[in-house]
């Protein structure tokens, strides 16, 4: 399952890990829509931040 230097594979590892039953593809979707989605707030954080600094 787990690829080297594949940041996803250690939470998605973790992710089965944490109960039965859970294909290994939807595992590996779920940590992946929720990196992107973490990494779009803290991109629009930092734009915030910037914005506010410039003024």
């Amino acid at each position: 399952m787990s690829e080297p230097g594949d940041p996803l594979a250690p939470w998605t590892d973790r992710l089965l890990r944490l109960g039965d039953g859970v294909p290994p593809e939807a595992a590996r979707s779920f940590v992946h829509d929720l990196h992107v989605r973490a990494q779009a707030d803290i991109d629009k954080e930092r734009a915030e931040a910037e914005f506010e600094r410039e003024e």
